[in-house]
């Protein structure tokens, strides 16, 4: 089974532009990124894919592998679907580009998934795509729209994901969890290059989640539960933190 790492790298951000290229104790976000993948030693190869010559140059100059992307892209899903289209590989992970501080364990979970010799084969073969989830407590944090939620079934497949509270707590004290869905995927290849040729529908139009374009289409989402959020630079406040912690 060959797997690879996927890192989409967009130049340009909402909250913090040209994040990716900020210095994060002598080197780039992406490069230190990149390089964290490598050092992970749980990939085939790396790539970061992106729009941008400067992000594709600043991984290229230091001997790692860039694709530059061809169309423009509304998510991460569809630039790696492009990139990957032609690439000899069984399953692909996306990394997220600002994201640093890459948690090793949780994406060795995650890779597990797709592995017969740990899993049953047939709950193996349900698995279009996997991804990562955490429990929140914190009422701020689960009413926070910019918190994605994610409810799943009994085998811990989703069921939805929502920036809304889900589920609604109309009863208190029933044992419900709060799940936020980290944004690190494991795909097939195939549900990938279906993903790519499939159109949005009004469900991800209305929440601005591609995960749900999966959902809507009959894809099987299996979520894996880690106990450590993850790390993401967002804003100059994050970049100083990332730079205290490293």
């Amino acid at each position: 089974m060959k797997i690879i790492a996927v890192i989409p790298a967009r130049y340009a951000s909402t909250r913090f532009p040209a994040k990716l290229m900020q210095d994060l104790g002598g080197k780039t976000v992406i490069l230190r990124t990149y390089e964290a993948a490598k050092k992970s030693n749980l990939f085939d190869a790396v790539f970061v894919v992106t729009d941008s010559d400067l992000i594709y140059d600043e991984i290229v100059s230091n001997g790692g592998k860039a694709i530059k992307s061809i169309k423009e892209h509304e998510s991460g899903s569809d630039r790696i679907a492009e990139a990957i289209e032609n690439l000899d590989v069984d399953i692909v992970v996306n990394v997220q580009g600002d994201e640093p501080f890459i948690n090793t364990t949780a994406l060795e979970k995650l890779i597990e998934v797709f592995d017969s010799s740990k899993s049953r084969k047939d709950k193996v073969d349900k698995v279009d795509l996997a991804s990562l989830m955490c429990e929140i407590t914190d009422e701020d944090e689960i009413n926070n729209p910019n918190n994605v939620k994610v409810v799943v079934d009994q085998n811990g497949f989703a069921l939805y994901f929502s920036r809304s509270v889900i589920p609604y707590p109309r009863e208190k004290n029933v044992g419900v969890r709060y799940m936020q869905h980290i944004g690190i995927y494991a795909f097939r290849k195939q549900a990938l290059l279906d993903f790519y040729s499939l159109p949005m529908k009004s469900l991800e139009a209305s929440e601005k989640l591609e995960q749900l374009r999966y959902l809507e289409f009959g894809k099987r989402i299996k979520m894996v539960e880690t106990a450590e959020k993850s790390i993401g630079i967002d804003t100059k406040e994050d970049l100083e933190k990332a730079r205290k912690m490293l």
